[in-house]
C-alpha cells in the first residue's frame, strides 16, 4: 500500500511467481500454509529438480488436472496452467453473477484448484465473450496480437522446457476459443525465442525457446479404434505415497473446485494413460523431458548444490524436520555464490533457477521450523479507506521446532528511503511453541480502491485493458500490504514476506481469513439491474450510500441523459460510522424529449468537492476467498412501447438469474417459488409460471413435481421454461411432448432473425414483435436449442450463425389441454439485466400468452 520501489517490487514479483504445492507463498485470504513431514520431504526432492512445464488452454476447467498433478507432484517440475481467459462468458451454476463477476469467481476457483494440484495459474488479457464456433470468429473479437504477446510474456517469465496444449489447432477442438488457444501456443513457441517479437518485454525478461510443444490428445479427439501407438504416451495415474493419494484423486479434488460450472468430479484410481502429439520442436522418444537436464548441472556452479541437497534428503528425519535446517542453510549459502561466467547461453538460466530455488529453499526452511507467521489487521472489518495513513497490525509468530529462532526486526516490505517509515527492532527469541505477539502500525499509501487489476480500466469486447506489463499474466492482485519479518536461524538471516489479512471466526465455518481491502470514502450502489419504462409514470430509483470511514457526509445526484427527469435534483447523506449505509430515493421518469430505447443513468456522490461513483459488490462463497469489487454506479435506463397482460407470475429459480427483477420492472407481481410450491392447487393463482435457467438441471424435486406443473398447463396455465443444458437433466422429458435438447446455439448476437409464422400469437399479443427486437443483444442470441421436437410444438423464429443451417428451436410453443407450454433457449438471462428492449417485449408476450 506504499509507493513501489522498483528493485523491491521486482524481487517481490519473483517471489510471488514462485509457489507450488510445497513452496506456497501465502495466497490472498488464506491461512498460513503448514506442511506435514511427508510434504516437506516431497519439497526437498523438488528442490533437486530443475525443470518446467506450461499447460495452455482457453478457459477455467479446460485444464487436465490429473496431468498437472502428475507433473507437479510426480515429476516435481515447476508446472503452470495458462488459461487464455477467466471464463467470464460462461454460465453460473451457483449464483447470479455473470461476466466480470463470474470471471472473478472462476479466477478464484482456478486458484483453489492450483492449491490442490500444485501448479501455478496464469492468464492473458483475453475476455471470454461467450461461445465461439471458430477461431476466425474468435480473432475478430480478441486482439490476437495482444493475446499472443501475453502468452509470450508468460513463456519468457516461466521458461518452460515443455509446452502442452489441451486442444488441437483445428475444428476438432469444438470451440473457437479452444482452437485459438492452440494456434496461439504454436505461434508463441517460436515468438518467445525471437528477440524481434515483442521487444518491449526484454527490459524484464529474456527470449526463451522451449524444447517441444505437444498436444495432449485423448478420447475426446481420437476416432474409435484409432491406433494410439503413433502418440507419445505416459501413465499419469500413479500413486504418490508421500501425499497418500493418486494423481487421479488429487485431480478430482482440484477439478471439483470449479463449482460455478458444476464440475464436481469423482476420483479416478489406477492406470491413466495420457497421449501426446508433437506440434513443434524435437520429439519426445522415451520421456516427456527428453534432452532436458533436470538436475542442478544445468546451472553454472550448480553441481555443488545438487550434492548438498542429496545429503539433506538422505539424512532427512521425518520425526524431526528441523534437523534438516543446518543442511538447508548450507544449500542456501551455496546458491548465493556468484556463479556467473562469460558463458551467455547459461547465464540467464543460472539467474532464473538460482532465484527460483532460493525462494523455495527459504520456504522449506520455514516449513522445517514449523514457523507460523501471520499479520492480522487489527480492526473490526477487512477494509481500510483509500489515502495515506497507518493501520494497526498484530503480528503473531510461533516456532514449533527446537531450533532457536531470533526475530531481528519487522517492517514494511517496499518503502523507499523517503517514505519516513522505519523497521521496528525486536531482537526476541521465539521459544518453542510459545507465540510471540507484536503490535505495530504500518504506514500505507493507497490512492485507489483495491479493484482486481484487470477491472481497473474499462474493457472492450473481447479484451481487458492492462497497461502495466508486469501485471499481465498474473492470476490476481498482490496482497494489498505486506510486512517483512527478518529472522535469524543459526546465524543466518531470512526475510519472510507476510501479507496483512483480516481474520474472524464464523460460528459454522470456523476461522476465516479475508484479504485487506481498500475502499473509497463513500460507495454508491444503484438498486436494480435495469429501470424499464413502458409509460411516463415515475419509478423509484434507490441509491444506497456506504461509508468507507466514519463521518462521511455530502450529497448524491443522478446523472441522466437528455429528456429524463429526476426528482429531487440531489439529496444529502450523513454517515456517522464506518460501514454505515443510507438509502435515498429518486423519482425518475422519461420527459417529453426522452428517446425510445436503451440508455444509462449514473449515481454520483460528492464529498468535500470530490466526486465518487463506484459501488460496492461483495462476492462471497464458501469455496473461495471473499472478493470485493467496485463497479461503476450505473444502471440501464430503458424507454419502450410495452403492453402487458396478466399480473401474477410464479418464478422457480434454477441456477440463479435476475429475470424476476426484470419482470417486476415492467409491472408484474413476482412470487419466488420453492419446489414444494409446485402443486396444481397452489399454481392456479398465477397467470404464468416461469422456470429459471437450468432449472431442470439443478432442481431435483422437479422429478416428482413435473406432473403438477403439467396439470397446471392442462387446466389453462402458461409455463415458460428457459434454457436447459442438454446433459444432466433431472428427468428425461421436460415438456408435455418429446423434445431433444442439443448444444445448438446462435453465438452471433446480431444474427438476422426470420419470423417463421408472423401470425403466431407470441409475435403479436400484446406486443408486435419484429426483427428489430433482436438488435442490441449482448454476447449471444441463444443456447441449448432443441434439435428435434414433437409435431405438437410450433416454431416461432429462425436464425443462424454464418455458414450454418437455420436454427428454428429458439422458441417452441405447444398447446397442452387448455394452456400453453413454451421452451426458449434465447439468452434472456443476459439480455434483460443489460436492458435490451426487445428482450422485455418478447418475455412479456411469453408470460401473456393465452390471456
Amino acid at each position: 500500500m506504499t509507493p513501489r520501489c522498483p528493485l523491491r517490487i521486482a524481487a517481490l514479483l519473483l517471489a510471488l511467481l514462485t509457489h507450488s504445492l510445497i513452496y506456497a507463498v501465502t495466497a490472498q485470504a488464506q491461512a498460513p500454509k503448514t506442511y506435514s513431514s511427508s510434504e516437506i520431504l516431497l519439497g526437498l526432492k523438488k528442490l533437486n529438480v530443475l525443470g518446467s512445464a506450461l499447460y495452455i488452454a482457453a478457459h477455467p476447467d479446460d485444464e487436465n488436472t490429473r496431468l498437472l498433478a502428475y507433473l507437479a507432484n510426480g515429476r516435481l517440475v515447476e508446472t503452470g496452467y495458462l488459461s487464455a481467459t477467466r471464463g467470464d462468458g460462461g454460465q453460473n451454476l451457483i449464483g447470479p453473477e455473470l461476466r466480470e463477476g463470474l470471471g472473478v469467481i472462476r479466477t478464484q476457483e482456478l486458484l483453489a484448484a492450483r492449491r490442490v494440484d500444485g501448479a501455478r495459474q496464469f492468464f492473458t488479457r483475453a475476455n471470454d465473450f461467450g461461445f465461439s464456433k471458430t477461431a476466425a470468429e474468435t480473432f475478430t473479437i480478441w486482439d490476437k496480437d495482444q493475446v499472443l504477446a501475453d502468452m509470450v510474456w508468460v513463456i519468457r517469465q516461466r521458461r518452460p522446457d515443455v509446452m502442452i496444449t489441451r486442444f488441437p489447432p483445428d475444428a476438432r477442438a469444438g470451440h473457437g476459443h479452444h482452437t485459438a488457444s492452440a494456434m496461439l501456443a504454436i505461434e508463441a513457441f517460436d515468438a518467445a525465442a525471437d528477440p524481434k517479437r515483442f521487444p518491449d518485454q526484454l527490459q524484464y525478461v529474456q527470449p526463451w525457446q522451449a524444447k517441444r510443444l505437444l498436444w495432449n490428445t485423448g478420447s475426446f479427439f481420437v476416432k474409435p479404434g484409432e491406433d494410439m501407438s503413433q502418440y507419445f504416451q505416459l501413465d499419469a495415474g500413479g500413486y504418490n505415497a508421500l501425499l497418500g493419494r493418486s494423481y487421479g484423486e488429487i485431480a478430482a479434488e482440484s477439478r471439483t473446485n470449479h463449482k460455478s460450472q458444476g464440475f464436481g468430479s469423482s476420483a479416478q484410481r489406477g492406470e491413466a494413460p495420457e497421449y501426446f502429439q508433437l506440434l513443434k520442436g524435437t520429439p519426445a522418444k522415451t520421456d516427456l523431458f527428453d534432452g532436458v537436464d533436470l538436475t542442478w548441472n544445468r546451472v553454472l556452479g550448480g553441481a555443488a548444490v545438487g550434492k548438498l541437497l542429496d545429503q539433506v534428503i538422505r539424512n532427512y528425519d521425518a520425526t524431526n524436520p528441523s534437523a534438516s535446517v543446518a543442511g538447508l542453510l548450507k544449500v542456501r549459502e551455496e546458491t548465493n555464490k556468484d556463479w556467473y561466467s562469460t558463458a551467455p547461453e547459461r547465464t540467464s538460466a543460472s539467474k532464473f533457477w538460482r532465484e527460483e530455488k532460493r525462494n523455495e529453499i527459504d520456504e522449506i526452511i520455514r516449513a522445517c521450523l514449523g514457523l507460523h507467521v501471520e499479520a492480522i489487521f487489527g480492526s473490526g472489518n477487512p477494509t481500510v479507506v483509500s489515502g495515506r495513513g497507518s493501520i494497526p497490525v498484530v503480528l503473531e509468530i510461533l516456532n514449533r521446532s527446537n531450533e532457536s529462532v531470533l526475530i531481528k526486526k519487522v517492517g514494511p516490505t517496499d518503502l523507499g528511503p523517503d517514505d519516513g517509515a522505519v523497521y521496528t527492532e525486536v531482537n526476541k527469541t521465539v521459544k518453542q511453541n510459545q507465540p510471540l505477539v507484536i503490535k505495530t502500525q504500518v504506514l500505507f499509501t493507497a490512492p485507489e480502491p483495491s479493484q482486481p487489476y484487470w477491472l481497473v480500466k474499462p474493457s472492450i469486447p473481447g479484451m481487458y485493458r492492462v497497461d502495466d506489463q508486469q501485471l499481465r499474466g498474473k492470476s490476481e492482485n498482490d496482497p494489498q500490504d505486506q510486512i517483512f519479518v527478518t529472522v535469524e536461524v543459526q546465524g543466518k538471516l531470512l526475510d519472510i514476506a507476510v501479507p496483512v489479512q483480516y481474520k474472524h471466526t464464523d460460528p459454522v465455518r470456523g476461522e476465516i481469513y479475508e484479504p485487506l481491502t481498500v475502499v473509497p470514502p463513500v460507495m454508491v450502489n444503484v438498486g436494480g439491474q435495469a429501470f424499464v419504462f413502458a409509460d411516463t409514470q415515475p419509478k423509484t430509483v434507490p441509491v444506497t450510500l456506504r461509508a468507507g470511514k466514519a463521518g462521511v457526509k455530502g450529497s448524491v445526484a443522478l446523472t441522466l441523459p437528455a429528456g429524463w427527469v429526476a426528482e429531487p435534483a440531489s439529496l444529502p447523506f450523513d454517515l456517522a460510522a464506518k460501514d454505515a449505509e443510507q438509502t435515498v430515493q429518486f423519482q425518475v421518469r422519461p420527459g417529453a424529449g426522452a428517446k425510445e430505447g436503451k440508455t444509462e443513468l449514473r449515481a454520483v456522490a460528492t464529498v468535500e468537492g470530490q466526486a465518487y461513483s463506484r459501488g460496492y459488490q461483495v462476492i462471497a462463497y464458501n469455496h473461495i476467498p471473499t472478493q470485493t469489487l467496485f463497479p461503476e454506479a450505473t444502471a440501464p435506463l430503458v424507454k419502450l412501447d410495452l403492453k402487458r397482460k396478466g399480473q401474477q407470475i410464479g418464478y422457480l429459480m434454477g441456477a440463479g438469474d435476475e429475470v424476476p427483477e426484470a419482470l417486476r420492472q415492467i409491472g408484474y407481481t413476482v412470487t419466488l417459488l420453492k419446489p414444494e410450491d409446485l402443486t396444481e392447487t397452489s399454481l392456479r393463482r398465477f397467470d404464468a409460471v416461469v422456470l429459471g435457467i437450468r432449472a431442470y438441471n439443478t432442481v431435483d424435486q422437479l422429478k416428482s413435481r413435473q406432473p403438477a406443473l403439467l396439470d397446471y398447463v392442462k387446466n389453462g396455465g402458461n409455463v415458460v421454461v428457459q434454457y436447459v443444458v442438454n446433459r444432466g437433466t433431472v428427468l428425461p422429458e421436460i415438456g408435455p411432448y418429446p423434445l431433444t435438447l442439443s448444444r445448438d446455439r446462435v453465438t452471433v448476437e446480431d444474427a438476422p432473425v426470420t419470423l417463421l409464422n408472423p401470425k403466431q400469437p407470441l409475435l403479436n399479443t400484446p406486443n408486435r414483435i419484429t426483427p428489430a427486437d433482436f438488435t442490441g443483444w449482448v454476447q449471444e442470441q441463444g443456447l441449448y436449442y432443441p434439435e428435434k421436437w414433437d409435431s405438437h410444438y410450433q416454431t416461432v423464429i429462425s436464425s443462424h450463425d454464418p455458414d450454418e443451417p437455420a436454427r428454428e428451436g429458439a422458441i417452441l410453443v405447444a398447446d397442452y389441454g387448455k394452456g400453453h407450454y413454451i421452451y426458449t433457449g434465447l439468452s434472456l438471462f443476459r439480455e434483460l439485466p443489460a436492458g435490451v428492449p426487445g428482450a422485455y417485449r418478447l418475455l412479456t408476450n411469453m408470460v401473456s400468452l393465452g390471456k
